[in-house]
């Protein structure tokens, strides 16, 4: 086991299963203890409980639907009564739902989308930050996605709310870092390229899916798609403080994805 983290306490969004799972195990390894927050299976939330737990390390599965400010400060408060701090936030939590174009989204698409993945994180942050502030430490981790730089190509083009809120969440990056950099809160972005989770199933057969994964190993430099591990080992980086002078970054670990330039037009 790793000391990197160790005795942080890091809360986790949306991390029952996918990148979220991976970056809440791998935090665990390193030393800290876990919030693993889930808003539907919570069976899947306890195996990541139980996994931590044979690592001799503390966690405590908690569900919460981040869009809804209630339930937000209510697993903030139930973190902080359970371990009476939270060093590491990662806002992971985040939905994509596909339209069949852009004129057929719906509003309704719109809003709950920019909801969960955008309103999400700040009512997170908000929660959490005034701990931060009063102990002038906290490092905050905004799973983004590439898709948000303008690297989204005719395949993934249904999720039409997706990008937008996605770039609002760099946007939101960069501004609680100034606002919460003089508190040594430290405030990032990952952007993720496809990564091989359950989200990419959504709207798409297994053919799609088998077709999508294959185009996209094939528009990256290293030639493959992303696995969680990838994700969470740059989270791990931001986590720490090796970090320490690192904020209002946004990282992009797409393998060297160039499909928006050669395979888009």
């Amino acid at each position: 086991m790793g000391v990197r983290l160790k005795d942080k306490v890091c809360l986790v969004t949306g991390s029952s299963r996918g990148i979220g799972k991976a970056i809440a195990l791998t935090f665990a390894r390193e030393g800290a203890n876990v919030v693993v927050n889930y808003e539907k299976s919570r069976e899947r939330a306890e195996q990541v409980v139980d996994e931590i737990s044979k690592m001799s390390r503390r966690a405590i599965a908690v569900k919460a639907d981040v869009s809804n400010k209630v339930e937000v400060d209510t697993m903030v408060n139930k973190a902080l009564h359970e371990f009476g701090k939270i060093d590491v936030l990662v806002n992971n939590a985040g939905i994509a739902i596909m339209s069949p174009s852009i004129l057929e989204a719906t509003r309704e698409d719109w809003e709950r989308t920019l909801a969960v993945n955008l309103l999400g994180p700040y009512y997170c942050i908000q929660a959490v930050a005034p701990y931060m502030i009063k102990q002038r430490y906290g490092k905050i981790i905004n799973i983004s996605s590439n898709a948000a730089l303008g690297t989204i190509g005719r395949t993934s083009g249904k999720a039409v709310a997706y990008t937008p809120a996605k770039a609002g969440l760099i946007i939101l990056t960069k501004r609680l870092a100034f606002e919460l950099g003089k508190y040594n809160i430290n405030v990032n972005a990952i952007a993720p390229g496809i990564t091989r989770t359950e989200i990419i199933n959504i709207g798409r057969t297994p053919q799609e899916v088998e077709e999508l994964l294959k185009e996209k190993a094939r528009s990256t430099a290293l030639g493959r798609v992303a696995e969680p591990q990838d994700m969470a080992n740059v989270a791990l980086f931001l986590a720490s403080d090796e970090s320490s002078f690192v904020t209002g970054q946004l990282i992009v670990v797409d393998g060297g994805r160039f499909d928006y330039l050669s395979h888009s037009q």
